[in-house]
């Protein structure tokens, strides 16, 4: 019995290994066929969960690991962001946000209202459409800098749209949820975001200072940069989620800002390359395919999840592309960024989930909504590769290498030895 029981208790280690090597064997498939191989890891997880094969299925296990994976890879992408970049993005980045959140709003509403197995009422409705105003920007991120154009205007205006985009999804799921449901108060829950970003202003610039006072003129035992940052990022989440009811991967794209203008930024963000790189990414990529599920599907259902994707995607490009070219970018800039903001990942099945507690999503809904999150993370990448690509140089050009496959650091002092 005590063998069974160990025998059991170790499964998690056949899983991770077969979640490893499946997401890197896809990866460099699709990476053959110039997608890019965050669409393999993706893959890899619906093949192998309960849509396809059932051989992997969601656990706590893998939940927590992908939610540390999605946190260390918003924290690099913060880490390698041009802060005086962003900056000029801002006032852009606010307006596609805007305009990006209204558009998938009134589409999914509209959904909801004419279709057969849509809401039952107005709120209900509503709430299909709150749901599509979620972006997950943390496959673009990837998918980005495997194409090496993460540090450019567009995926900076993209990133800070992506930021407020996250702060009007709470705020219109706060007030959804408040006209639902009357212990919630609107006042309060606007009033903690605004004071998280006091907070994390405050603390950054605290933090910003000791880290400079203690480690910039020190080049003894470097690992201790990492650690002391990888703290930072995880206290910035958990404030984040904890006591202002903001998203923790907000938290931590603000933390790897907050360390992108120290001399150690690049040391710091190799590190975490390789670990997000080794392990984490491959693991949060494949969960939210391994999330997909089919039971209890029929044609009409299956109607109102092709429905969803279709109006998930456009909305968001159709959306995003007008605050674009409001903002001055060009038709080429404004499809990009368009499809930069088209996934959902896992901020809108935070929605969903938290909208079937409260009762406005059905459990009959909940597959669509999940297939509409798995298809847009997957469609992503892929149409992001096509809206970067140069006619003039259509063949993969080195920064679209992943230099992570290249570089080889010193495990002690963080150096490139090939």
């Amino acid at each position: 019995m005590f063998g069974d029981v160990a025998m059991g208790s170790y499964r998690f280690l056949f899983d991770l290994a077969l979640i490893l090597l499946s997401t890197k064997l896809l990866g460099m498939l699709t990476r053959k066929v110039n997608m890019p191989q965050v669409v393999g890891a993706l893959l890899a997880g619906l093949i192998l969960g309960p849509a396809c094969f059932n051989i992997l299925q969601e656990t706590e296990f893998f939940s927590q690991l992908s939610e540390i994976g999605v946190i260390i890879l918003m924290f690099t992408a913060g880490i390698e962001t041009n802060v005086k970049e962003l900056g000029r993005c801002g006032k852009a980045s606010m307006i596609i946000a805007t305009i990006g959140v209204i558009v998938p709003l009134i589409g999914g509403t509209l959904l909801g209202h004419f279709s057969s197995v849509g809401g039952k009422n107005l709120m209900e409705n509503i709430f299909i459409g709150v749901v599509l105003t979620a972006t997950s920007v943390s496959i673009t991120v990837e998918t980005l800098k495997e194409m090496g154009k993460l540090n450019t205007k567009v995926s900076n205006t993209i990133l800070g749209a992506a930021i407020i985009d996250d702060v009007l999804g709470i705020v219109i799921l706060t007030i959804v949820s408040s006209l639902a449901d009357s212990s919630v108060n609107v006042g309060i829950i606007l009033l903690k975001i605004f004071l998280f970003f006091i907070f994390a202003g405050v603390v950054g610039i605290i933090f910003f200072k000791l880290f400079k006072l203690w480690f910039e003129n020190s080049n003894k035992d470097l690992r201790r940069y990492v650690i002391v940052a990888f703290v930072f990022c995880l206290l910035l989440s958990f404030s984040a989620e904890e006591f202002f009811g903001v998203a923790d991967i907000t938290g931590s794209f603000l933390a790897g800002l907050i360390l992108s203008g120290t001399k150690k930024s690049h040391y710091i963000a190799a590190r975490f390359d390789t670990l997000s790189y080794l392990f984490l990414s491959p693991i949060f990529f494949a969960s939210v395919g391994i999330s997909a599920t089919i039971d209890g599907m029929n044609g009409a259902i299956i109607l109102f999840a092709v429905l969803l994707v279709i109006i998930a995607v456009l909305s968001k490009i159709v959306g995003c592309y007008l605050g674009a070219r409001m903002c001055g970018f060009n038709n080429k800039e404004g499809m990009q960024i368009g499809v930069g903001m088209v996934s959902r990942g896992e901020v809108a099945l935070i929605v969903a989930k938290k909208g079937q507690a409260m009762g406005l999503v059905s459990n009959i809904l909940f597959a669509p909504i999940i297939l509409m999150v798995v298809i847009t993370t997957v469609v992503a990448p892929i149409l992001l590769k096509i809206a970067f690509r140069d006619k003039n140089n259509p063949s993969p050009t080195p920064e679209e290498r992943n230099p992570l496959e290249d570089i080889v650091l010193d495990p002690y002092d963080g150096t490139v030895v090939k």
